[in-house]
């Protein structure tokens, strides 16, 4: 594949059963967070995304899990990587002082977003969960697929 040329491998899949939906997420390959490669490689397509910092001791760390719907992915991953445009003070010092690393999955239901952001918030953030779900299942189960055999659940 060349250079500049977007990768569309990516893509969340579901299956129901009863009152259970069960997703699966092929996620991008991780990329250093580059304003120039986020213009070139990220569709402008909805999705999820989730945004890493690497520290001294070069371990990432999940700092953001988020969806994009309106703008598309391109849009949120620029913005979202941008220490001028970020208004959080936290996100803003580890964005100035770490190098960061994004992947995506293009999806393009709000709702089927709705309950993968639930989990992952409910799963990794579980004190700062101020997320809902779609409603429409009572149990939800989340898979992670990914070209960097990096799995965070």
């Amino acid at each position: 594949m060349g250079a500049g040329v977007v990768e569309l491998e990516t893509s969340v899949s579901k299956m129901v059963r009863r009152e259970a939906a069960y997703y699966t997420i092929r996620w991008s390959r991780l990329q250093k967070a580059d304003r120039y490669g986020i213009l070139s490689l990220v569709p402008s397509m909805a999705g999820i995304f989730e945004l890493y910092y690497l520290d001294r001791k070069n371990k990432l760390n999940l700092f953001i899990f988020a969806k994009a719907w309106y703008g598309g992915l391109r849009n949120h991953l620029r913005t979202a990587t941008d220490a001028a445009l970020e208004q959080d003070p936290a996100r803003r010092s580890i964005l100035e002082r770490h190098p960061c690393y994004y992947r995506y999955a293009l999806l393009n239901s709000y709702r089927d977003m709705a309950d993968i952001h639930f989990f992952f918030a409910a799963t990794h953030f579980p004190r700062q969960n101020r997320t809902s779900h779609s409603g429409r299942y009572a149990r939800i189960f989340v898979k992670e697929l990914s070209p960097d055999k990096l799995v965070t659940i």
